[in-house]
């Protein structure tokens, strides 16, 4: 019975928590008016979103994948495409972007999902270096000169905001938030349930009637569609994009990097993993500027080899030990 009690009032606590947390990123904005400041939160929603995204197929469900760039690509360069050359909507351009990431990770995840462990690494490592490679040589797209994005109107309609970095704040956080909300739907359903056991044990899923190819597409396709929105507003709010912006392996390192240190597999650990690595690459940005380059890479993996050593489950492990 006591134990019981333990266990609701800590979850009544994390809820309290979780309250103040999100409380505190509303008001932030208004509290803290430095441009600079917010371009950094703006930068920890989008990849706390990339991070929670990759969380879904390789956190929960076990297949790891090198190649989540691709779709976050792919979705910046749909919505970009459509907004210039039709002029259609940034919101529909995100869907339609987050729809073609979706079909793109079921079509690369048919074949790519036979393979087991190393192999699969690989394979994702090869299908995001030959988007890039694609993108690179394509005349329509500008090639490695990259996009462009127009100037129009500042409205929440047409997901432009030049002059006030809020409009992106709060975007980027809602949608966190959404996307953050529908891993816990997940964690909590049938859903969920089956991807632990493709994690865990595929054979063994398969032996009692796991249908293991089709949940991992299902994994897949939620990835991708979640990943491409974060690149529609990467788009928006930067204004120009080209490949090696967008479709790196070295992105999805990153991504992965954020994820881990956090700790992958669990709600909140990616998030609390872009919170601490996207401020660091930030800040090694502003004192090293180019001379700089990559002393960020050499942190986070000094970062990972503690977390390796010290908290394998990741940082996030720290605050689970005190809640139980």
């Amino acid at each position: 019975m006591m134990c019981l009690t333990n266990f609701q009032n800590s979850k009544l606590s994390m809820k309290f928590v979780l309250i103040l947390v999100v409380a505190f990123l509303i008001i932030f904005p208004f509290i803290i008016n430095h441009p600079y400041i917010k371009h950094i939160m703006i930068m920890v929603f989008i990849y706390s979103i990339l991070a929670e995204a990759w969380n879904i197929l390789s956190g929960y469900a076990g297949q790891i994948s090198v190649g989540n760039a691709m779709f976050f690509g792919l979705g910046a360069y749909s919505s970009s495409i459509l907004l210039i050359n039709f002029n259609i909507n940034p919101w529909i351009g995100m869907m339609i972007g987050g729809v073609f990431a979706a079909t793109l990770g079921i079509f690369i995840g048919l074949p790519v999902f036979r393979l087991r462990r190393q192999y699969f690494v690989i394979a994702t490592v090869a299908a995001c270096e030959i988007m890039m490679a694609i993108f690179l040589n394509w005349d329509y797209v500008n090639g490695s000169v990259g996009l462009e994005l127009p100037l129009i109107p500042d409205s929440l309609k047409n997901m432009a905001f030049l002059y006030n970095k809020n409009g992106f704040y709060f975007i980027s956080l809602a949608i966190l938030i959404f996307v953050t909300f529908i891993v816990f739907l997940i964690t909590k359903t049938k859903l969920g349930y089956y991807f632990r056991t493709i994690k865990e044990e595929e054979d063994a899923a398969r032996s009692i009637g796991i249908n293991t190819t089709h949940y991992k597409l299902v994994a897949i396709s939620i990835t991708a569609f979640f990943s491409a929105i974060a690149g529609t507003i990467y788009a928006q709010y930067l204004l120009y994009i080209d490949p090696a912006m967008v479709l790196s392996t070295q992105l999805s390192i990153k991504i992965i990097l954020i994820a881990a240190l956090g700790g992958a597999g669990t709600l909140f650990g990616p998030i609390l993993g872009s919170f601490i690595l996207i401020p660091v690459t930030e800040m090694t940005r502003i004192f090293f500027g180019g001379a700089g380059q990559g002393f960020d890479f050499l942190l986070y993996g000094l970062l990972i080899v503690f977390i390796a050593l010290f908290k394998p489950d990741g940082l996030i492990s720290i605050f689970l030990a005190k809640k139980s």
